[in-house]
């Protein structure tokens, strides 16, 4: 009986996760390109192989030492109700996001993340709703700390929906086929894996990234004539 259960118990943590990381989640994720709309105008990236050395270096410098350690501070600050440990991680996070293009996806798609918990019936204190208010990422903590999601599953899920939306936003602007498109997410397996696993070694001291070609994309993008992405 004790297998059952927990098998019922892992059954039901993966289908929490596929919830969260789906792409029809009303986050607004799938209306931000992070700069790769204007990478593509300005011919960084103008192929496949280009689209996938992008996402790469994005998983081995950026995601690996800022979002990932961080979700997983934030999931131990929900766990603990620690509010000086939410408040701080959260104030780092948006120090680190070094365009006001990314900061402002980061706090509007915090909005929607508010709304969508609320919508599923997840308890927030006040405190709690202010923080997630300002950061998708907290959002998707305390999600995942409400749905009892093991971190490193919430981690590997949070990045997928990463890649993933940064791989549909390549399909539509270079554009790529949909196979195409495909094959870059099976060939970044091992660099999703690596990524996870280094961000989640991290000490404190250690978090934090500066990623130039993202920023002078992102900036860049605030101003570019004709986009399809929200700035």
């Amino acid at each position: 009986m004790a297998g059952i259960i927990t098998m019922a118990d892992h059954t039901s943590h993966l289908l929490r996760l596929m919830h969260l990381v789906s792409p029809s989640l009303p986050t607004g994720a799938f209306a931000y390109s992070q700069g790769l709309e204007w990478a593509v105008e300005a011919g960084w990236v103008e192929s496949a192989m280009d689209l996938q050395a992008w996402l790469a270096d994005l998983l081995e410098t950026n995601l690996s030492r800022v979002d990932i350690p961080l979700l997983a501070r934030l999931m131990e600050a929900f766990e603990k109700q620690s509010e000086a440990d939410l408040t701080h991680w959260t104030d780092l996070l948006l120090a680190l996001r070094e365009t006001d293009e990314l900061r402002l996806e980061e706090k509007s798609r915090g909005r929607a993340m508010v709304s969508l918990l609320q919508g599923l019936a997840v308890p927030m204190q006040t405190i709690e709703q202010q923080i997630v208010g300002t950061s998708q990422l907290a959002g998707f903590a305390m999600a995942a700390t409400h749905f009892r999601i093991p971190t490193d599953q919430a981690v590997a899920g949070y990045v997928w929906s990463w890649l993933e939306n940064q791989v549909l936003a390549g399909i539509k602007i270079i554009p790529l086929g949909q196979t195409e498109g495909h094959r870059i997410l099976l060939h970044l397996d091992a660099t999703v894996l690596k990524a996870v696993a280094d961000g989640l070694n991290l000490r404190d001291n250690e978090i934090g990234a500066s990623s130039p070609a993202l920023a002078i994309a992102s900036s860049r993008h605030e101003t570019q004539y004709t986009r399809l992405y929200r700035s």
